[in-house]
């Protein structure tokens, strides 16, 4: 008789033993000579060592499972079992799919434009996406970075921002630096919310494995084996561009978005991102993506605003 301890560090323990420990009840069931405790974040197996080597065994195709679709059902739970499958996760029919979010939601680029996105990302080491609000070129670049570092393309996602928004400046907002620059970043958190467990999420920004800055913090630094996004690229200045540029590292990605028609710099052609990809588009490994209207995936009426701003003659 042994006995072993799981511990549960990374992830949500109710995600792998499911509401009211329906997944636990099940193991319970398919491995009834072993006794299962289930509490807080670890999981006790006590019984006959060969009959844990062979749960230890399941347990891990499970946790793989769980952490690519982020989602453990009683069905993937007796399939994973019943099969005879090798120590990898079961493939899924998901070509088109980048993640799977939270409570496995398949997440993918859905129109004509993001799917030339993820096209352009494949055969290009940096990518300008350019359009409209609601076109989801942020979201698109965030879940390519996600698929990225999970399936071992990077070793970290780094996503910036210019802090410049609406004749607003960091420091007349109250508050320390991470509460100043948390308003300008939080639609990038919004994202990756959307696509990793909350306890995962935490753990990969407190070891650095996703990092979250002001453009201001990249100057200096040289970007190896990342992913790395700049978001509402059309409110830096053409030196501010060009810094961040010019921190490609080896093995890295760089994913540009913004919008062209949303510029808060004073003067609207002093934006970098306008003169980059006019500076730049002939250069082979960069692509330049557009988005337009028919890419908005938000509220309809999103999309019949854009429209109209954009047939109106106000500047």
């Amino acid at each position: 008789m042994v006995e072993r301890i799981i511990y549960f560090e990374t992830m949500e323990p109710i995600d792998f033993f499911g509401v009211n420990n329906s997944n636990i009840d099940l193991l319970r069931t398919k491995f009834s000579k072993i006794k299962i405790i289930a509490r807080g974040h670890e999981m006790k197996l006590i019984g006959d060592e060969n009959e844990i080597q062979k749960f230890e065994e399941k347990f891990d195709l499970l946790i793989q499972h769980l952490e690519k679709y982020n989602n453990l059902s009683n069905s993937d739970i007796e399939r994973i079992i019943n099969n005879n499958v090798e120590k990898k996760v079961i493939s899924k029919n998901n070509d088109d799919i980048l993640v799977f979010g939270n409570n496995g939601k398949p997440i993918k680029a859905i129109t004509a434009n993001q799917k030339v996105m993820v096209e352009k990302y494949n055969d290009n080491d940096l990518v300008f996406a350019i359009g409209p609000a609601g076109s989801g070129k942020t979201y698109t670049a965030i879940a390519m970075a996600v698929r990225a570092l999970k399936n071992k393309e990077v070793k970290r996602i780094i996503l910036s921002r210019p802090a410049v928004e609406a004749g607003e400046r960091l420091g007349f907002l109250p508050g320390d630096i991470k509460e100043k620059i948390d308003p300008y970043l939080q639609p990038l958190y919004d994202a990756l919310f959307d696509m990793l467990p909350p306890r995962k999420l935490e753990s990969y920004i407190k070891d650095g494995i996703i990092q979250i800055a002001p453009l201001a913090f990249m100057r200096g630094r040289t970007l190896d084996n990342a992913f790395v996004i700049l978001d509402e690229a059309q409110n830096t200045t053409l030196n501010q561009l060009k810094m961040f540029l010019t921190r490609m590292g080896k093995f890295s990605k760089f994913t540009v978005t913004g919008d062209i028609t949303q510029i808060d710099l004073p003067r609207k052609r002093d934006s970098g991102l306008i003169q980059a990809i006019n500076i730049l588009k002939d250069i082979k490994g960069i692509a330049i993506v557009y988005l337009d209207s028919t890419d908005i995936i938000r509220h309809r009426l999103v999309k019949s605003i854009v429209e109209a701003y954009e047939k109106s003659n106000i500047k």
